[in-house]
């Protein structure tokens, strides 16, 4: 066997570093190969699910969209002047059973706000209803990419990301969920009240919102911060005038019931979480250590946060931080939410693309893209916190870069749109 010489030997293991540090190993035609297989396989999925399916059932006598049941059902509730009754577990589960044959529960937890999409999907047949709700949420959020970055392999690192699978298999909501954080982000230059009313929707998920009145104030966006109020309250008088007080006394009655049994005892899967709270608990952790562990972490993610937005660096790296940071603080995110993350990395990513990444950049980015894939399987099997020990490596890199840009003076408000198409097609 022929032998390798000791510096040939360490010679290699440098340039294998060196390759990892740089992101030379990421070459034009690797990167389009991962994308086009993840899309291809995203596609050739979601095909094979619906052309297999019976029914409202897939070919594994699931209702297809999984989760989309509690939405539909629930709209439905809604058109039989019931709305109160969508929060009641044995009411919903009822007329699930009902609409799939199958003894399979999906519970509704959103807040009044969100029952009126659910009702409008629900004035359509169950399938047509979950192939509107996919198809329009995954077209406003490819969209939003190519605002970010205008590139055909954009779009197709997008498609191919694996929460998308996810997220559609799911029939979820982690496409709205970015498109009003991302969008609200890109529209804060000029058009600040549209950023605070895209802010504001996100009452339908309201998790997502800490850090937003946080760096919207370190950033001195007061007119954003006013419009997002009166979006919320907007949407709290429009669902009092529809159902009245009774819809929103069962939302909140339900929330201890949901706490309990989906979240705190991992009913729902502690694997499908990315969250601090949850690695706790998967490690054999008590509530209250997993919720101060994740106090912990949302407490030092906020000062960054704030931090970063109190600096004058370029809009993109404000929206990676905050759209990466809104993941990091909530204890209830789950992998199908990590599009929000995907949206991240491009918000990231098209900063790179214009100023030039640093060293691990690139490589972090691409392990930010792929985490989803195995967060879910290496979280149930090895008990390994993929999903937020990416999210949390990113989030420190766009912190780093912050600061190294904040020294080297790069110039305040750069980069408030997308890439240009030129940069775009000559360096994406």
């Amino acid at each position: 066997m022929q032998q390798v010489a000791p510096e040939q030997h360490h010679d290699r293991g440098v340039s294998l570093r060196e390759a990892l540090a740089t992101g030379a190993w990421l070459k034009p035609p690797l990167v389009t190969f991962a994308a086009a297989l993840m899309a291809g396989g995203t596609l050739l999925a979601l095909w094979l699910l619906f052309i297999t399916a019976h029914g409202t059932l897939d070919s594994f006598g699931r209702p297809l969209g999984t989760d989309f049941s509690s939405f539909w059902t629930a709209g439905r509730m809604v058109l039989q002047g019931q709305a109160s009754l969508a929060y009641d577990w044995d009411a919903l589960f009822a007329l699930q059973r009902q609409t799939h044959g199958v003894e399979l529960y999906f519970p509704w937890s959103y807040p009044p706000v969100f029952l009126l999409i659910a009702t409008a999907l629900a004035a359509l047949p169950y399938v047509p209803a979950l192939l509107v709700w996919q198809a329009a949420s995954l077209a406003g959020g490819l969209a939003l990419v190519w605002r970010i970055v205008p590139s055909k392999r954009a779009l197709l690192l997008a498609l191919g990301f694996p929460a998308v699978l996810i997220c559609l298999g799911h029939g979820q909501t982690g496409f709205l969920t970015a498109v009003l954080l991302a969008g609200g982000v890109l529209a804060l230059p000029r058009h600040d009240i549209l950023a605070g009313i895209l802010f504001g929707l996100l009452i339908y998920k309201p998790q997502f919102g800490l850090l937003l009145p946080f760096v919207l104030a370190a950033d001195g966006h007061w007119r954003a911060i006013l419009a997002a109020a009166a979006t919320v309250l907007v949407a709290f008088a429009v669902t009092m005038a529809i159902w009245g007080w009774p819809v929103w006394q069962a939302f909140l009655d339900s929330i201890p019931l949901t706490r309990t049994i989906v979240f705190e005892a991992g009913d729902t899967g502690f694997e499908k979480f990315q969250s601090v709270f949850a690695i706790v608990r998967v490690w054999g952790g008590s509530v209250p250590s997993a919720y101060l562990a994740q106090g912990a972490l949302t407490a030092g993610v906020l000062a960054v946060s704030v931090l970063i937005w109190r600096s004058g660096t370029p809009l993109r790296l404000k929206g990676a931080a905050l759209l990466t940071g809104t993941l990091l603080c909530s204890p209830y995110v789950l992998d199908y939410d990590l599009i929000v993350f995907g949206m991240a990395l491009a918000l990231f990513s098209a900063h790179g693309l214009e100023h030039g990444f640093m060293r691990w950049e690139k490589t972090l980015l691409a392990f930010g893209w792929i985490a989803p894939l195995v967060a879910r399987s290496l979280g149930g099997l090895l008990h390994l916190p993929i999903g937020l020990a990416a999210m949390t490596a990113v989030f420190v890199s766009i912190a780093l870069r912050v600061l190294h840009e904040q020294r080297a003076g790069v110039a305040v408000g750069a980069g408030t749109a997308g890439v240009s198409s030129e940069t775009a097609s000559a360096r994406f």
